[in-house]
């Protein structure tokens, strides 16, 4: 259960102490710590490569163009795209879902089109569709779940029609943890004629991915919850879609010609790459997913699954604790609550304690009002975790009920 412990080495700051405590840190949907390789890649960039890209002829501007775009391949290979080209990069997940709102709607969406997302999106998958029916008179349909945490495929399937333009799913919850049924969600979509995006931003740091194997048309994720950096991140598109699409933003290197009279576009992918990108973050996720390919996605998976096992065990025997995202297929993510105790109290005394949680509704309001609670506390795993970080979890829970009488 504790066979990845090796790697927590690769982590500096876990070596952090938190009020005079070791720290425990099970916040990793939020974001995950940095290895060392991908905090030297960050450094080592602005120490010996920094340059732009693509726009010079000298010695340091083709190096950094070499790094960025060998990053490229290497997020080709981790996703199993079939061309660099349907690798675009962005600011993250948001960035992406936000791009393709815009493209697809603009391009592709007309009055009495229907959108479909679920009940269990994050924020970042449920606003930008929200936006793009406003403005294009479309209709947003939605994909209950149950208590369980698992999405009502009937009401899915009641959803498809003719009217379908594009269907917009999350891989994994970053709130109840559920692995959704994402190749019969495409699968359906695609016999109704609609497309398929994947949030992948919770599962490709869990789960082996394969975008050709799935067929969805885009799968987006964030490099800073796949032990990258913040403030870069991924949207893969099938080639023939990225061709189709309009450009979301323009300026510098998305650009083929300009004159007063007209402007055309490069080819994929800097159609969508405006402006000077973020160099030394792509060239460390290009490192970070390197990383996780050397560790090996399928031995993470079998390691963090042990712990969610092993961590769910001990909580449910804590008395008055209710777990949320009860669903067969689940990973990494244990939200809960104590009766009595209000999730805020929660976070901030095991806080004190060392452990790291989340607190509040994680960008995902509508499963908090189906639950018809504020909030959880959310513990997330990693491949640096263990189990005595659970342990000590589930210590400092109990410390908490005696703290506030409980």
């Amino acid at each position: 259960m504790d066979n990845l412990t090796k790697y927590r080495d690769d982590f500096p700051i876990l070596q952090t102490e938190i009020y005079g405590r070791p720290l425990v840190y099970l916040d990793n949907a939020a974001t995950t710590q940095k290895p060392q390789c991908v905090i030297d890649a960050i450094t080592d960039y602005y120490l010996s490569t920094n340059s732009n890209v693509h726009r010079g002829l000298h010695y340091l501007s083709e190096k950094a163009t070499a790094a960025q775009e060998g990053a490229r391949q290497i997020a080709q290979g981790y996703l199993n795209a079939q061309s660099p080209r349907e690798i675009i990069f962005t600011k993250g997940t948001t960035d992406s879902i936000n791009l393709v709102a815009f493209s697809f709607g603009e391009g592709f969406v007309h009055p009495g089109d229907e959108i479909i997302i679920s009940e269990m999106e994050h924020h970042s998958n449920f606003v930008p569709w929200q936006l793009m029916c406003e403005r294009k008179g479309a209709t947003l349909k939605v994909i209950p779940f149950d208590d369980n945490g698992e999405l009502r495929m009937d009401v899915y399937a009641q959803h498809l029609s003719e009217k379908t333009r594009l269907v917009a799913v999350n891989y994994v919850s970053n709130s109840l943890g559920t692995i959704n049924p994402v190749r019969e969600i495409i699968t359906k979509a695609h016999d109704a004629g609609a497309v398929v995006l994947i949030d992948g931003a919770q599962s490709v740091q869990h789960i082996p991915t394969d975008v050709q194997a799935l067929d969805c048309e885009f799968f987006c994720f964030s490099g800073h919850k796949i032990y990258g950096p913040t403030g870069i991140g991924v949207l893969y598109g099938k080639e023939e879609w990225l061709d189709k699409l309009p450009p979301y933003q323009a300026g510098g290197e998305m650009i083929h010609q300009v004159t007063v009279e007209k402007t055309t576009f490069s080819e994929l992918p800097f159609k969508f790459e405006a402006g000077t990108p973020n160099i030394a973050g792509i060239i460390a996720l290009g490192q970070a997913l390197s990383y996780v390919r050397s560790v090996g996605v399928p031995d993470i998976a079998e390691h963090e699954n042990e712990l969610l096992q092993y961590a769910t065990e001990k909580m449910s025997a804590i008395d008055g604790l209710r777990i949320f995202g009860t669903a067969p297929l689940k990973t990494s993510v244990i939200s809960f609550l104590v009766n009595g105790i209000h999730h805020y109290d929660m976070g901030t005394l095991l806080d004190k304690m060392g452990v790291a949680v989340r607190t509040g509704h994680h960008c995902t309001q509508p499963v908090m009002d189906h639950y018809h609670i504020e909030g959880t506390v959310r513990a997330s795993l990693a491949l640096y975790n263990n189990t005595h970080d659970i342990d000590t979890l589930v210590d400092g829970i109990i410390k908490v009920k005696q703290i506030t009488g409980q």
